[in-house]
């Protein structure tokens, strides 16, 4: 029987690292810790996220601003990806002995639960260094390797599925759903944002729900995540 994630003991290294994502938190969130934090939907894991506790209810006008300014996504595990985690937690032959791109990879909870459902190699990736930082944190805690890049268009490379969780809520990245299915076989999306998701190539796997965590009070339309399945091949037909 699968157990619960237990959080890790940080190695000196790693607690080093993990300041160095605290720092730009705490110029916004003085009060700000990060903590290993257990998901509702993949209990098997967990990551080292913003604390359960903050302070949502009292961010000044200023707070939000700088929020704004430092999106820190990769502190939050956000709906799509907890829901996306599961999915291929339950479906290990979606990845299993395959490459696997996970796409704007934020805590990296897609890419680890890629690892852990058997996937040959992953490589996280995400224009942001601490993203990058917090995933290579929170693989090591969740006990698997992963890969790193920090530029998709960069890297040629020719992947076997490609993970993309939180990604379409601006709307200018649609357009990367087509380049996708020309880097991949296959593709999997998981959102909650776009309400008129009609693509050539992708179908549509299903309706699952979810709250980000920490909680982000956020309106329930936003826990309600569609997952897509995209294949190079129907594209083409």
């Amino acid at each position: 029987m699968e157990l619960g994630f237990q959080s890790p003991a940080l190695g000196p290294e790693n607690r080093l690292d993990s300041d160095k994502l605290l720092a730009p938190l705490r110029a916004i969130l003085p009060e700000a810790r990060l903590e290993w934090l257990p998901l509702p939907e993949v209990p098997e894991l967990g990551l080292l996220l913003l604390n359960q506790d903050y302070p949502q209810h009292t961010l000044t006008p200023e707070q939000s601003l700088r929020i704004m300014q430092y999106p820190a996504y990769w502190c939050f595990c956000w709906a799509s990806g907890q829901v996306l985690a599961r999915y291929l937690l339950d479906n290990p032959d979606v990845v299993a002995g395959r490459r696997v791109l996970d796409f704007g990879c934020g805590s990296g909870i897609a890419a680890i639960a890629a690892a852990r459902a058997g996937a040959k190699q992953v490589v996280a990736c995400d224009l942001d260094r601490d993203a990058l930082l917090a995933s290579r944190i929170n693989a090591q805690g969740n006990g698997v390797v992963l890969d790193y890049s920090e530029d998709f268009f960069a890297d040629q490379q020719h992947y076997d599925v490609i993970l993309v969780a939180d990604v379409l809520y601006d709307r200018a990245n649609l357009p990367l759903l087509a380049q996708f299915l020309e880097r991949a076989d296959e593709v999997l999306v998981a959102d909650s944002r776009v309400k008129d998701f009609n693509f050539p190539g992708y179908r549509h796997l299903g309706l699952y729900r979810a709250d980000t965590v920490p909680d982000l009070a956020e309106s329930e339309e936003f826990s309600r995540v569609n997952l897509y399945r995209g294949i190079a091949e129907a594209r083409q037909l």
